[in-house]
């Protein structure tokens, strides 16, 4: 390989670990070494033609490739490509590092999955350079980076070390050598290796040989999927490509494959996967359907859906702009406007003709419905259309329930469509907020994402009927029947609360309960307090109203001894926390709350 001077390094203890993973646990799939290697390549290619859109020097050549060179005798194979190629440092950041938090992932996604989704994990995790080590005992990179006069060899045998050091390479791009196992010699073979790229990389246009016989034979087609016609391509077809793409294992739920016409000219091939990435999808915002004009790769940042769709993976190739757009041409022009606007509503379109059958919608917004939902908080311009599509869990429905499916069942006279978020679902089934409203047959919508806190004030109302927290609907619920008046005890649990509270009032909403928290009308109900006080806000959320039930004997009884200013002291702060817990919050002061209730039980035993 040329080497000069040697560097020696170590691995991090991670990579160490996660070699380990790669080596042992996905075995049984080694030909994925080649899948991932090629898509690197042809990944490095295509960056080559993107900066070569600003630097013409940097084009790659006409007829570049990849290139497999496998050698029987020497038990090794090339795989070399032309494209934008590494740095010295770029090989240590690349190959020789991975961030802790990425390697604990993987190790704890790999414990968790099927057998058959494991392959997933290594392109989901950006570790695909590593399979190498499920099939070589050694393996050696050669780089030259585009634009760069120096060339640099970076060298594993996977044991926690690798050396780097200065090297040859006549042109830009990257050879890797894999010194093959004993045990995975039948990668040697030309007509092993044809059969995986065709499994695997017959969608990439980057040309793809493998040498037979000293001549270097095509191994993939190479055809732009996205641009033949739907009748020509299989089930299987879309797949490999999805597959690619994501880098997944899974099949895609919904495909969607188009050629607009007319004054625009475009192809569209978009996916919505089937499973959760494990990477979460929140950790990145941006979608990533790529960019091509005229077959070439642009970007997969030139924001071609919102936010609220990254979910969404595909192509999108055009005719009508030019190979030099720059990333302010795509956020500017009309072009890109109009396929965005086309995208969405296809999506759209799917996912609504896609909800008609529940249970299969249901393993969609298992895995999507919580960025979906970010549509209504953050698109004004969809936020009808997104409506329908979003499921809930209810008060009284068992499995999940539509917006569209509530109205059907409102009660007549009904104008509200009530609802209630929080943390926990379980927690929100059993919440004494909902007591008056099942008593009165009202049913409510229970929202267990963070995200349920704030899209409902954008939504605002439904089918003309507004959406609001329960929390906030205490005047809602009226009273059954004559209750005591508890104006004196709520006039001094008040002064002694202070200004923890805006009020201490009677309800008619309980039927079980001593107390609940209620959010004022004109403010920002219980949960969005409480994620504005996780988030440092504090001072931002109104005080809470604590709510006290009448009828109940705790009330009556403290009511009977309102004049015991200590009592009523310990009794107000306790009932505070106590109102705080069922919210799923802690008290305000964990230590005094347990001592209160430590001496309120022994004083209640000693009798």
């Amino acid at each position: 390989m040329n080497e000069t001077v040697l560097e020696q390094h170590d691995f991090g203890a991670e990579v160490g670990r996660l070699l380990d993973l790669v080596v042992h646990s996905l075995y049984s799939e080694r030909e994925i070494f080649l899948r991932e290697l090629v898509a690197n390549a042809a990944d490095a290619v295509d960056r080559r033609r993107f900066e070569a859109l600003t630097d013409p020097n940097l084009a790659p050549p006409a007829d570049a490739r990849i290139r497999i060179v496998p050698d029987k005798a020497a038990r090794q194979i090339l795989i070399s490509d032309d494209g934008i190629g590494m740095s010295r440092q770029e090989l240590i950041d690349n190959l020789g590092t991975i961030a802790r938090s990425g390697t604990r992932m993987f190790g704890e996604a790999l414990a968790s999955a099927n057998p058959e989704d494991r392959p997933s994990l290594i392109g989901q995790f950006g570790v695909g350079f590593y399979s190498a080590f499920m099939v070589a005992d050694r393996v050696e990179v050669t780089s030259r980076k585009a634009g760069s006069e120096e060339a640099f060899a970076w060298a594993s045998e996977g044991a926690g070390r690798y050396t780097i050091g200065s090297a040859a390479r006549e042109h830009y791009g990257t050879d890797i050598v894999l010194h093959m196992k004993p045990d995975a010699e039948e990668y040697l073979e030309p007509m092993r290796l044809e059969t995986v790229i065709r499994k695997w990389a017959d969608h990439i246009t980057l040309p793809i040989t493998v040498a037979r016989d000293g001549k270097d034979e095509p191994a993939n087609e190479g055809t732009a999927l996205w641009r033949k016609s739907k009748s020509d391509i299989t089930e299987q077809n879309y797949a490999e490509f999805y597959r690619h793409l994501g880098h997944g294992w899974d099949s895609p739920w919904a495909t969607l494959h188009w050629k607009a016409e007319g004054t625009l000219e475009y192809f569209c091939l978009l996916f919505i996967p089937s499973m959760k990435p494990f990477m979460p999808v929140e950790e990145d915002r941006d979608a990533k359907v790529r960019l091509h004009v005229r077959r070439m790769f642009i970007t997969d940042k030139g924001e071609l859906l919102p936010h609220w769709l990254r979910f969404v993976q595909g192509v999108v190739d055009t005719e009508d702009l030019p190979l030099n757009v720059s990333r302010e041409i795509l956020q500017s022009t009309p072009i890109v406007g109009r396929i965005r606007k086309a995208m969405i509503s296809r999506v759209l379109g799917e996912l609504k003709s896609r909800a008609k059958d529940a249970e299969d919608y249901t393993r969609f917004w298992d895995n999507f419905g919580s960025v979906l939902k970010e549509g209504i908080w953050e698109d004004s311009e969809h936020r009808d259309e997104i409506a329908p599509l979003l499921r809930f869990h209810s008060s009284t429905e068992d499995g999940w329930t539509s917006l569209p499916d509530y109205v059907a069942r409102m009660k007549e006279g009904q104008d509200t469509i009530y609802y209630l978020s929080g943390d926990n679902l379980a927690a929100l089934k059993t919440s004494p907020q909902l007591e008056g409203f099942k008593a009165r047959g009202y049913e409510v919508l229970l929202m267990g994402d963070s995200i349920d806190a704030f899209w409902p004030e954008r939504l605002d109302s439904f089918e003309g009927r507004k959406l609001r927290s329960v929390t906030q609907s205490t005047g809602d619920i009226a009273a059954e029947g004559e209750q005591p008046d508890i104006s004196p005890l709520l006039a001094v649990l008040k002064d002694a609360l202070g200004d923890a509270v805006s009020d201490v009032r009677a309800t008619g909403r309980l039927t079980d309960s001593a107390v609940v928290l209620a959010a004022d009308d004109k403010g920002p109900d219980l949960q969005m307090q409480k994620l504005l006080r996780r988030a440092g806000r504090a001072t931002m959320p109104s005080k809470p109203i604590l709510e006290l039930n009448p009828t109940h004997k705790l009330i009556a009884a403290l009511a009977a001894k309102q004049d015991d200013a200590d009592l009523m002291a310990e009794a107000a702060a306790t009932l505070l926390d106590l109102a705080r817990v069922q919210e799923g919050e802690l008290p305000a002061d964990s230590t005094a709350f347990a001592r209160r209730v430590t001496s309120l039980l022994a004083g209640s035993l000693s009798r």
